[in-house]
Formats: C-alpha cells, structure tokens, sequence
C-alpha cells in the first residue's frame, strides 16, 4: 500500500510532465505556424507577380503564361535576388579596398593625357623658406608647372595633412599659402604629426594613384633639389618594367633600446641580427603605377613602422619587384662610395 505522500508525489510529477509536454506542443504549432505563414506569403508574392505577368499579355494580345514560362519567371525573380546580394558584396568589398575602384565602363572619364610622373614632396608645418627655395630652384610655379606636366608629363606638388587642432592657426597658413601658389595636396584624413610620416606617405600614394594616371609616382623631402630632366630620362627608361621600385637602397641596424634616436617599437621583427631589410632611402624614392595601385587596394591591411622608408619597403618585400638602385649626391662624395650607390646626379640633398 503506498502511503498518501507518496501518491502526492507521483501527482506532482505527473502534472509537471503535463505541463512541459504542453509547452513543446505550443512552441511547435506556433513554429509551424510562422513556417506556413512565410512560405504561404512568398506564394502569395508569386501569384501576384504571375497574375501581373498574364494581365500584360492579355492586353498586349499574347498568349496566357505556360508552365515553361512560369518556371522562368521564378528562376528570373533567384537570379535577380543573388544579383543584387553580389552587388552589396562588391559595394562591402570596394569600402573595404579588397578591389579597386577604377573598372572599367563605371561612367568615371579617363584622362585624356599620359602622366609620367607624380612627385609629392613631403612637407609640414613651418617649412615655409623650404618651400620657397624648391620654387626658387626647380619646382615652376604658375605657368610653367602647367608646362612642365603638358609638355614633360611630370605634375609636382608639396604634400601635407591637418593639423591635430583642425582648423587652427597652422592650417590656415597653410591654407593661405596654397591659394596663393596652388601646389599643394592637403590630406584632409592625415594628421600632421612626425610619428605620422609613414601613414602620411601612404595616404599620399593613395590620394595620388587615384587623381593622376601616372607611370610613377615619387616621393621627396623638402630639403631635396631634384634634376627634373635627368629624372624623365631615368624613369623612361623604367616604362617596360611593370613593377619597380627605386631609390637608393640601403639596410641599417634596428635599436631596440626606448631611449634611442631612431627606436623601433617592432625590433624583435627583424630576427637576430637586428638589421632592416634592403630599401630605399627616405630622402627620395620612386614606385611604379602598380605598387602605388596595390598600396591603395590594400590600404587597410598594410602596417607601418618607426620609419617611413623602412615601412615602404616592407609592402613590397613579398612581391616581385624589380629594385632599382640609385644614390643621392650629397657634398662629400665619400658618401656615395660608402652606400655603394650609382650616382647619376637625379638628386641633390643638403645635410
């Protein structure tokens, strides 16, 4: 004989399994119900598609849809559906720079005169007798800057970003100065900063590759005079090589210590031997179209280092780039001997 407590037991278990079961059979029919509910919308939008179909045909005197016809339609209306899910997907991919923006047929206009070459100079915030002294030098102003990329193919400009308190003082001399001589890029998405230089270069080489279609584009200082005639004969002669890379490539010890001048937080990077990778020195260098086209594509995926010519050449270590390997010429010609550098005299650089 069981006892009453244990016949209370055995009812309230009972009544628990009743109530658990009841709850799964409503989350079932109400699932079911959601499910039929869709499916029997999306049939409701074929048959008003198909009935909007047969009505066009029936006034233009046609004949009614056949099954052929139906199942076309509705293999039309999936094409269409995954037509417009790859264009969100190449939209994503075009904000993310995994392809690049200039296809062919986008309705953009194509410059309607080769380029040869894009020289940005690097330059910043109270620099100005530097500046003035390139003008003086070798860079024309006015008219004959408009010359120069008619009739040689070379476009010069100063290049700059903001200052970190935008708006203030420094930019608007800036500012000032660039409506007075128009030569200036001024990257508004670029700090202006010296721990800025690599990420200033590289936003530089985007800016350019995608407002000039040039064969190279080239990087300099301000404290740099360069041979503009000599330089037009030297990368002529690069017009048959896809990717290059030139300058005058050097290597040099990686100091770890934080205290150091030219500290570089990544040492451990650069193995044991705690050298840099062959590249071009900073003063001046030059990369072919398709280097500065891969630099803008992968833009988001490309790191810097401490220094802006050690962070250009490692976008390239892993490519096939062809090296060329020019020298500055500086005043002491004991230095070109010490770089092993050609000199063919494209650059002047004053210590």
């Amino acid at each position: 004989m069981r006892s009453r407590g244990s016949q209370n037991r055995l009812s309230g278990h009972s009544s628990f399994g009743s109530r658990v079961s009841a709850l799964m059979l409503a989350m079932l029919a109400t699932m079911s119900t959601i499910y039929v509910a869709g499916r029997l919308w999306q049939d409701a939008e074929n048959r008003a598609y198909l009935m909007e179909q047969l009505e066009k045909r029936t006034t233009q005197g046609q004949s009614a849809v056949s099954v052929d016809d139906t199942l076309k339609i509705i293999e039309c209306r999936e094409q269409r559906k995954k037509l417009s899910s790859l264009e969100m997907q190449l939209s994503a991919a075009k904000q993310e720079s995994f392809v690049t923006k200039k296809l062919p047929g986008n309705g953009r206009k194509q410059p309607t005169k080769k380029v040869l070459a894009v020289i940005g100079i690097m330059t910043t915030f109270g620099r100005k007798k530097n500046r003035n002294a390139i003008r003086k030098a070798w860079m024309p102003t006015d008219t004959a800057m408009k010359t120069l990329a008619d009739q040689k193919g070379i476009t010069v400009r100063f290049v700059i970003g903001k200052s970190a308190n935008r708006g203030d003082s420094l930019d608007k001399e800036i500012e000032t100065e660039s409506s007075q001589t128009d030569d200036f890029i001024i990257l508004d998405n670029q700090v202006e900063a010296p721990e800025e230089k690599a990420k200033k270069i590289k936003s530089f080489f985007i800016y350019a590759v995608d407002k000039w279609d040039a064969e190279f584009y080239l990087k300099a200082n301000d404290d740099v005079y360069v041979n503009v005639d000599a330089l037009g004969g030297v990368l002529t002669s690069y017009l048959d090589k896809p990717r290059v890379y030139i300058g005058c490539m050097k290597s040099g010890e990686v100091f770890s210590d934080p205290t150091h001048q030219w500290h570089e937080p990544d040492w451990w990077k650069f193995g044991d031997g705690r050298s840099y990778f062959r590249h071009a020195s900073s003063d001046v260098y030059v990369i072919s179209k398709a280097l500065a086209q891969f630099i803008s594509i992968n833009r988001h995926i490309l790191r810097t280092y401490a220094h802006d010519d050690v962070s250009t050449g490692s976008w390239f270590i892993g490519l096939d780039v062809m090296h060329g390997h020019y020298v500055q010429q500086y005043d002491d010609a004991a230095t070109d001997n010490m770089r092993g550098c050609i000199n063919i005299g494209i650059m002047y650089s004053k210590r």
